[in-house]
């Protein structure tokens, strides 16, 4: 009988897997080592000879942990960062053992079709219309990009200019309006497209995050003519603040802009009751771009783009080749996605909505709302604290008062980033700095599936505990 070489290190990788899961709650959140020391872990020599897949597996695994932060944990508030549900972890491993080219519908028939019913199931969670097509890409910075390099063609078509074909020497000019709170993502995708950042306009936005309404009439009526991409933010990084889309996005179609929605996470409010009221108007954008990694927890290599126009979105995007076997019949992937060769996203998930349901989602969206107070609330009645923003979501922000009484943004910034270091370097929870409009603080984002009130519990202790440490050891001109 031959033997399956891949049983030993694949055996081994679900042991340390589960050995890395079912400690989540017993080990420090945060990477406590230092750069120098975390390197030293590994073996940097080019290897000559050749180990036994296991071997290699336990030496990976080894040097890895170290440095590995434990987002998967309930006390990761760092970033937006969620864990992965059960059924995604295994779908995920599934993926790598099968091993398909998700490009093509015929490189990978199971893919494809998996990939059209998601994103039927996406559609229907985050009200967005049936009608539009979708891309399964790397994550929301991706899907941006997708999503924007759609209204890229459909806008410079509206003024007889092919983008594919002509490019962008001696091109008509495209405005681009945004916020002054956009994510860089935005930034980066409009860079790929070949916009310069000089070419974005960014408007002021309030103490939440929001861009007014008037102030984006206002820059319309300066040109009613000129083409134009609005990008909108259904929860901003630092609030959680929404856009008003119900206001904005039928006043914007009156100069025939394309309206683009960022929400990397908070276009997950729609999949939720309570909070879908946030999304009032979406439906009507032209484009909208979110992550699976982030709220569906999945693992990471997930991002949803959304383009409420087919042909622009398949113009931008599709290419013949004499290698390339299209289908007549079925989607090919590569159409609507900036990727050929890529992983078979969809299955991932495919298994997380399953495991969830839509009252599971909706379960999931509510709690890490609920838990996101409970901790800004929470620290709140604690001394040295201020409170920038209670949660409108997931997320809130907080930042901590000299012990001096001092109240020059210096002092503020000092001792905010000294007690996140005590936070840190406890192990009891995960936080990181942040500065919003000028102001040093600390980010409160709860978006992992796994987060409980004993996390809460422990958190704001964790916090308490570092007020007082860093108090102690602060000097007080």
């Amino acid at each position: 009988m031959k033997s399956n070489r891949y049983f030993k290190p694949l055996d081994l990788a679900l042991k340390l897997g589960n050995d890395f899961l079912d400690t989540l709650d017993t080990t420090p959140v945060g990477v406590r080592s230092s750069y120098t020391e975390l390197k030293s872990l590994w073996d940097w020599n080019l290897p000559q000879d050749g180990k036994a897949p296991e071997e290699v597996i336990e030496e990976l695994n080894r040097c890895a942990l170290p440095g590995l932060n434990h987002n998967q944990s309930g006390r990761f508030f760092a970033w937006v960062i969620g864990g992965s549900h059960p059924s995604a972890i295994a779908a995920d491993w599934l993926t790598s053992v099968w091993d398909q080219n998700a490009g093509l519908y015929n490189c990978t028939p199971s893919s494809g079709i998996v990939e059209e019913i998601c994103g039927g199931w996406l559609k229907a969670l985050l009200n967005i219309p049936q009608q539009s097509t979708f891309a399964f890409v790397t994550g929301c910075q991706m899907a941006n990009f997708t999503c924007l390099n759609a209204a890229r063609n459909h806008l410079f078509n509206t003024v007889g200019w092919n983008i594919e074909t002509q490019g962008f020497y001696g091109a008509p000019l495209i405005r681009i309006i945004t916020g002054d709170q956009k994510h860089s993502t935005i930034i980066r995708a409009l860079r790929m497209l070949g916009f310069g950042t000089n070419m974005v306009i960014q408007l002021p936005s309030d103490d939440a995050g929001r861009i007014s309404v008037e102030a984006i009439e206002a820059e319309f009526r300066k040109d009613s003519v000129i083409p134009t991409m609005l990008i909108l933010q259904a929860g901003e990084i630092h609030t959680g603040a929404f856009d008003d889309f119900d206001a904005i996005i039928p006043m914007a179609h009156q100069y025939n802009a394309w309206v683009h929605i960022d929400g990397a996470f908070g276009l997950w409010a729609a999949a939720s009751n309570t909070y879908k009221h946030l999304m009032k108007g979406a439906e009507q954008a032209d484009s909208w771009a979110t992550d699976g990694h982030k709220w569906l927890n999945v693992p990471y290599d997930s991002g949803y783009a959304f383009v409420a126009h087919q042909d622009a979105h398949f113009l931008s995007l599709s290419q013949q080749a004499s290698y390339i076997e299209q289908d007549d019949e079925a989607r090919d992937q590569v159409n609507w996605n900036p990727e050929l060769s890529r992983r078979a996203r969809g299955f991932a998930t495919f298994a997380a909505i399953k495991e969830l349901g839509a009252t599971g989602i909706e379960a999931l969206v509510g709690r890490c709302c609920r838990h996101a107070t409970a901790i800004v609330q929470g620290a709140s009645e604690l001394p040295h604290v201020e409170v920038l923003a209670y949660p409108i979501i997931n997320q809130g922000i907080l930042r901590f008062r000299h012990p001096s009484g001092k109240t020059e943004e210096y002092f503020y910034e000092k001792f905010t980033e000294a007690v996140i270091a005590a936070i840190n370097a406890s192990g009891e929870a995960f936080f990181q700095p942040s500065t919003y409009k000028g102001k040093r603080c600390m980010r409160v984002s709860v978006s992992g599936w796994r987060t409980n009130e004993e996390d809460v519990r422990r958190a704001v202790a964790a916090i308490g505990a570092a007020i007082k440490k860093a108090s102690e050891s602060i000097d007080i001109p």
